[in-house]
């Protein structure tokens, strides 16, 4: 496939001019005159106009995104220089591969995991405005996430949901109710009163009415307002595949060993393919890293003296059976042991009770929910649902993820530090963006991309790409808001309503490329655990469209069964990963790695119970 000369702006998206129509590439680095996306098979796909006036792709919902795709991107970027590599394959370098793809900047991305596998998928859950950051007096930061909460609502209406949330108000509390009150008004102020409800105020047997479990004792009222949720592995998933289809080459397991800096300046990277072994050269104008907790020691490969930008907290999270809470909502709390705002969470039948935010110093990798955390968690929603009287063998499971603050010029706590985020640039020209946080990641997209659209300018004369409006064009799946109709069509295709929900759910506009491959072969209609929704066919998909590649990536982050299944979904795990043998060609050795690493994951889930705990976490 060739392009014009000429960029198409149509909607405000760049299109790029061929290679041959640009100013040379510094010296020692050429350009030859062939079309990379057009090797690497990738399908550009030309902005149009969608329900509102709102513009969209025409993007086939069963376009391959695999691991031929994969393969393909990378022999494509190591034969031709780019202008942009991110590095780091989470929400923030998918927001930037995404903008820059769309402004027609040559782009490719390298994560040496899978897409979003760190902190992006291990996260709250949430959109949200950040309510708990108005104690800071983050007003900017509150009224940008408000902003974003709202677009991506808009762009992936499939994905990001409103959520009610209450706010129990206690005498004696930290935050007392009046203080309460008026930062729900501030909230909605912030949000120019277009959240998707304004905020109400609740007497004390309103909020019993609705939320009977709460502790009644000293209870004055809350407040009932709306943030979103959202899933944030398939969130990372969709922004990811949204760049691959505006044109960049990405992929998973290809970890940066080392930064090429032929002339003094960055201007690439050596990549080591995690699956093979084989060692790629990937040369760019403009290098930029994105890679979270990692930051630090990718701007290391650059500096070996450069001085640590980020300030690590680890935020856990541990999951129970919704019953045991019997809560209908949301509730945001102040924890009864010190005083922290956290947050019980209803998924499905399940809720997620988080997050810790406590100082880490262990490697990103190895980060996982201690005995310390889950009691914590425990006993802060004990206070809260007195009945509940959780005890450790009630958890479901955990996560736990690290947040790349800024480190604070100042002493404060963990819980105080900024969620800013900030693009610095070395003297080498390494850019890095570090801080934010998951619902401004396309803020976060646009800041970078925007620095690397006036570097390829300076550099070659080029005109300095626009911004292209990331704001109202629709990820993969979010071509219309109106759920409902999907969910029907999907039982009208003879699917199964909790299955046509779980499928409109995850894949929105997209779920009927799952109901064909059915069509095709109609075992693949069945469930994959029994009684529940997900079936056979999302496999399949999950290989051929959205590079799944391992068995943690499937069962872990493209269909959340590690978390939502019993026993982490272990008794499913070898007839999914024997699945995948045929799909992927693994042979018996590799077949029984992923087994093991799959239970080596679910172990840690539940390594708390292993370490000393506190016999009885219930308070009050």
């Amino acid at each position: 496939m060739s392009f014009s000369a000429v960029p198409d702006l149509q909607n405000g998206v760049r299109h790029p001019a061929t290679i041959a129509t640009r100013r040379p590439f510094p010296p020692g680095i050429t350009f030859s005159s062939r079309d990379p996306h057009a090797e690497a098979g990738t399908i550009r796909t030309k902005p149009t106009t969608g329900s509102a006036g709102r513009p969209r792709h025409c993007v086939s919902m069963e376009t391959e995104f695999s691991h031929r795709a994969r393969a393909a991107a990378l022999q494509s970027m190591a034969a031709e220089p780019v202008d942009l590599l991110v590095i780091g394959g989470g929400i923030t370098g998918a927001g930037i591969a995404r903008d820059a793809a769309l402004r027609g900047i040559r782009t490719a991305l390298v994560d040496k995991g899978d897409f979003g596998s760190g902190t992006s998928s291990h996260s709250s859950r949430l959109v949200h405005g950040g309510l708990r950051y108005l104690e800071q007096g983050a007003f900017r930061l509150v009224r940008e996430a408000s902003r974003e909460r709202r677009v991506l609502l808009t762009i992936a209406p499939h994905l990001v949901r409103p959520l009610p949330f209450l706010f129990p108000a206690y005498r004696g509390a930290r935050v007392p109710a009046w203080q309460l009150r008026a930062g729900l008004w501030l909230y909605d102020l912030l949000a120019a009163f277009q959240n998707a409800q304004g905020h109400r105020w609740l007497g004390r047997k309103a909020v019993l009415r609705i939320e009977p479990g709460l502790r009644e004792r000293d209870l004055r009222g809350a407040g009932l307002y709306y943030d979103a949720q959202t899933d944030d592995a398939r969130l990372v998933l969709a922004t990811m595949r949204s760049a691959a289809l505006a044109g960049a080459r990405v992929a998973s397991y290809a970890e940066v060993s080392s930064l090429l800096k032929p002339d003094g300046l960055v201007r690439g990277a050596t990549l080591r393919d995690m699956l093979t072994g084989v060692t790629y050269t990937v040369r760019a104008l403009v290098v930029v890293n994105a890679t979270g907790p990692w930051v630090d020691r990718v701007r290391q490969l650059d500096d070996p003296r450069a001085e640590p930008l980020l300030r690590l907290t680890k935020g856990a999270h541990v999951v129970v059976p919704r019953q045991r809470l019997g809560h209908a909502h949301a509730v945001t709390l102040t924890s009864a042991v010190d005083g922290r705002v956290m947050f019980v969470l209803p998924w499905e039948d399940l809720s997620y009770i988080g997050t810790t935010d406590t100082d880490e110093d262990v490697s990103p990798d190895d980060v996982y929910a201690t005995a310390a955390d889950v009691t914590y968690l425990l006993r802060s929603a004990n206070a809260l649902f007195p009945q509940a009287r959780l005890a450790p063998q009630d958890v479901v499971a955990t996560w736990a993820g690290l947040r790349p603050l800024l480190a604070p010029a100042r002493n404060v706590s963990a819980s105080d530090a900024s969620r800013e985020h900030r693009v610095i640039e070395s003297p080498s020209g390494l850019i890095t963006i570090a801080g934010g946080k998951l619902t401004t990641y396309r803020v976060m997209g646009r800041d970078v991309a925007n620095r690397v659209a006036a570097r390829l300018s300076q550099l070659d004369g080029r005109p300095r790409a626009g911004a292209p409006p990331t704001d109202r064009l629709p990820l993969p799946g979010g071509e219309t808001a109106d759920l409902e109709v999907l969910v029907e069509a999907g039982k009208a295709r003879g699917a199964l309503e909790s299955t046509a929900r779980h499928l409109v759910r995850s894949y929105g506009s997209e779920w009927a490329a799952v109901m064909n491959l059915v069509d095709r072969d109609h075992a693949l209609g069945g469930p994959i655990i029994g009684g529940r929704p997900e079936i056979w066919a999302e496999v399949v998909h999950a290989v051929e469209r959205e590079m799944a590649l391992r068995l943690t990536d499937l069962l872990v982050r493209r269909l959340h069964l590690f978390y939502e299944a019993n026993a982490h979904a272990t008794g499913a795990a070898r007839p999914v990963a024997e699945k995948m043998a045929g799909l992927l060609g693994w042979d018996a050795a590799r077949l029984a790695h992923e087994l093991a690493d799959y239970q080596t994951l679910a172990e840690r889930s539940r390594a708390f119970l292993a370490e000393p705990l506190r016999p009885n976490t219930q308070i009050g």
